[in-house]
């Protein structure tokens, strides 16, 4: 190592280690929330000073799949969001000690504040032939009926590698049931049978209002903003140490004691390759893979480029501590199959008021209230949402965000002819603008909009299907200082892709690693309350909602 290396490890170090004291340093390996929600447990729950605490995150700012940027002038973007609703337990934990920006209240309270305020009741949720359906019918027949009771029932273990459309005969797939569920949720027919399951169980207490989106809650601006800018100005405060534009590479072992422990991260930073040793009483928190890597974005008058290369390096890592280490999880079976994982979403930036009137209009609900509009006629299964305005912070009140996304990306769309994943953004708002049925105002709103695409290789890599073993648990059996969070750990009962399944991976890997005598909320599970089933049950037997 050369003397010009010796000093950027050594910064690093420096900054990993400062102020450590005897209970250990903390190294949490990328910055999404589930390793911010890991540095505020082990700082409320654990009495760890931030100073302590390291995260390190390849990328120039926290918050991972929880972002959200851009400016009135160059346009908008947010990748996504995740959908929120009361039975989250660890994340209303969480954020019940976070105040909001503003100091004004918890961001957990100014949440439930403002979903009383504006509660979600979609009068549209389906749109065809340009004209909206309130409260659309299921659509499900009797064999329906008794493949969804018999996968509620039925064990995981019985379910295995199997897909969806293992379990139904086609014409299941063009129901409304299905077309509602798989764009609220992003599943497709060949994903995983257990986490479908998973699905229809956490969240049979709502499937009564499944129809109007009943239950669903948002944030006040969008997630990045509302969520992860006031935890990040928390851990600020309490001094958490933020390594930014640093990719870790791989972990050291040291497999000489009566356990394995991590003993040094490889890291990448500034060009240069360097090791941060891990002391005897060092704890590492690793976040496995992610959703959003290798996104490309796009513009209005350019299509996102299919993105081989992942800059974060989750993946890469994964693969790397996983080899030859079956406790560590397999991250082919998520990583290696992109075409069965990738998506497109886009967000568009409005300085005209033209569409979002028009929309009103059309679904006779205002924005913020009706919640994801899909167009079951689209070959591209699109999809948009149109938030209470303004959606960031800062926008202007002469301008209007949307999301939108579709989840057949390689179908060419019915109107622009192109499949979705080789579209600009003006050809995705012309799409759109075909199945709203808009013509005269067309022209003005595509001169106004800006338009950016996102094209997600992973985005649902986390419903790919598996078996036991695939996803490691969150304490990997045989290791002293490790621990695994986000997306792609085995939490049993909970479901993947929300944000309640990062927060609670991290409360757990919080509580297992320091031996504390507290154990996070647990999964709420509707299904063993008797007036949950019969609600759940009435719905989806009641011949209103079953057939038109």
């Amino acid at each position: 190592m050369n003397h010009s290396e010796q000093l950027a490890t050594q910064a690093i170090a420096d900054t990993a280690r400062d102020d450590a004291s005897a209970s250990g340093h903390f190294h949490l390996i990328g910055g999404g929330i589930a390793s911010l929600a890991a540095a505020a447990f082990l700082i409320r729950d654990a009495d760890v000073p931030g100073c302590n605490i390291t995260i390190f995150e390849a990328l120039d700012k926290p918050g991972g799949s929880l972002d959200g940027a851009g400016s009135p002038q160059e346009g908008y973007v947010a990748r996504g969001g995740r959908m929120l609703e009361s039975k989250y337990l660890c994340t209303y934990d969480l954020f019940d000690s976070i105040p909001t920006l503003d100091g004004r209240s918890s961001v957990t309270k100014e949440i439930f504040d403002w979903n009383s305020t504006i509660r979600t009741s979609s009068k549209a949720r389906l749109v065809r032939n340009g004209r909206r359906e309130d409260a659309p019918p299921y659509e499900l027949a009797e064999k329906h009926l008794l493949t969804l009771g018999r996968l509620s029932i039925e064990p995981e273990a019985l379910l295995g590698d199997s897909r969806i459309s293992d379990h139904f005969e086609p014409d299941f797939f063009a129901t409304n049931f299905w077309v509602m569920w798989c764009t609220t949720f992003a599943f497709q027919p060949w994903h995983s049978a257990v986490e479908f399951r998973r699905y229809l169980l956490r969240f049979a207490h709502m499937t009564p209002g499944f129809n109007q989106l009943h239950g669903i809650m948002r944030t006040v601006y969008n997630q990045y903003d509302s969520m992860v800018r006031p935890l990040r100005k928390w851990l600020d405060e309490h001094g958490v140490r933020f390594r930014a534009n640093t990719r870790v590479v791989d972990l050291r072992h040291d497999e000489g004691g009566e356990l394995n422990r991590v003993a040094g991260i490889v890291c990448e930073h500034e060009n240069r390759r360097v090791e941060i040793p891990v002391a005897e009483a060092d704890k590492v928190i690793v976040t496995l893979g992610s959703m959003t890597a290798g996104s490309s974005l796009g513009g209005t008058n350019r299509a996102a480029v299919f993105d081989h290369d992942d800059s974060s390096g989750a993946w890469a890592l994964w693969k790397t501590i996983a080899a030859g280490r079956a406790e560590f999880g397999r991250p082919s079976v998520f990583a290696d199959h992109a075409d069965e994982s990738r998506w497109l979403s886009f967000t568009a930036t409005l300085h005209d008021p033209t569409l979002f009137r028009l929309v009103r209009d059309l679904t006779g609900n205002v924005p913020g209230e009706g919640g994801l509009i899909t167009f079951p006629q689209s070959n591209w299964l699109a999809s948009i949402v149109l938030p209470h305005q303004p959606h960031f912070i800062g926008q202007p009140k002469d301008v209007e965000v949307f999301w939108g996304y579709g989840l057949f990306v390689e179908r060419p769309g019915n109107f622009v002819g192109k499949p979705m994943a080789e579209c600009t953004g003006r050809e995705i708002m012309t799409e759109l603008l075909g199945h709203l049925h808009i013509q005269t105002e067309a022209a003005r709103i595509l001169d106004d909009a800006i338009c950016i695409p996102c094209l997600m290789p992973f985005i649902t890599s986390q419903f790919l299907r598996r078996r036991p073993g695939d996803r490691p648990q969150v304490v990997p059996e045989g290791w002293a200082n490790l621990a695994f969070v986000g997306q792609f750990c085995e939490l049993p009962n909970d479901v993947v892709f929300t944000v309640e399944y990062s927060v609670r991976s991290a409360q757990t890997a919080v509580y297992t690693l320091l031996g504390l005598d507290r154990s996070a909320p647990p999964v709420y599970k509707g299904q063993h309350d008797p007036r949950v089933v019969y609600g759940a049950v009435s719905a989806l037997h009641n011949p209103a909602l079953r057939n038109r």
